[in-house]
This record gives C-alpha cells, structure tokens and sequence, in this order.
C-alpha cells in the first residue's frame, strides 16, 4: 500500500471514528454506569444485560480503530457481565477499573 493510499485510509477511519464517536461514548458511559451499580450492590439484570451488549459492540469495532487494548478489555468486561451471578465486590471493582481504562483508551483516540 503506497503512503498516498495509507493516508487515505487513515482520513476514512478518522471520518468513521467521529460519526460513531457518539454510540461508542454511549457504550461506555452503559458500562461505567453498570460498574457502579455493582459495587453497590444494584446491578440489575436489565443493566447487566445492557452492559453485556455494550460490551460486546465495543469489542467487535475498537479494533477496527486501532485500539487493541479497547477490544481487550471490551472482551473481558462481555464476558464478565454474561456471568448471571451477583458480581462481589473484588469484581465489582475490577469492572469499574476496566470500564475507567476503556473510558481512558476511547479518549485518547479523538
């Protein structure tokens, strides 16, 4: 691929990442809010659900956008809110600790 056409894909991504910016700060913000409310206790199913979807999206298109480390931990929190067990403590504030670093990753791609 010559630096011309480099160049052009890198513009049609930057393109992309601003028109889908608005859902994927929407993802995070469902996961953030997920977080919370299990370390409080007040995970709903209706929120775990939401978050789980959210994560899941997020993990298909981060990478898209270079960001590997995003897709990473939008695996591990999918996974992590597909469990239908109460999430304890320890893990409730892992959640909240993958959902502020993916908060951090998606930021930093403006």
């Amino acid at each position: 691929m010559s630096s011309e056409q480099q160049s052009q894909l890198a513009a049609a991504l930057d393109a992309m990442w601003v028109r889908f910016f608005p859902e994927t700060a929407l993802r995070i913000q469902i996961l953030e809010a997920a977080a919370r409310a299990a370390q409080t206790g007040g995970l709903s199913s209706e929120e775990r659900e939401r978050a789980h979807a959210a994560a899941h999206k997020l993990a298909g298109v981060l990478g898209t956008f270079g960001l590997t480390r995003g897709t990473e931990l939008a695996r591990e929190l999918e996974l992590t809110f597909s469990q239908q067990a109460a999430h304890d403590a320890m893990q409730a504030e892992a959640l909240a600790k993958m959902a502020a670093e993916l908060h951090t990753i998606v930021n930093s791609r403006k």
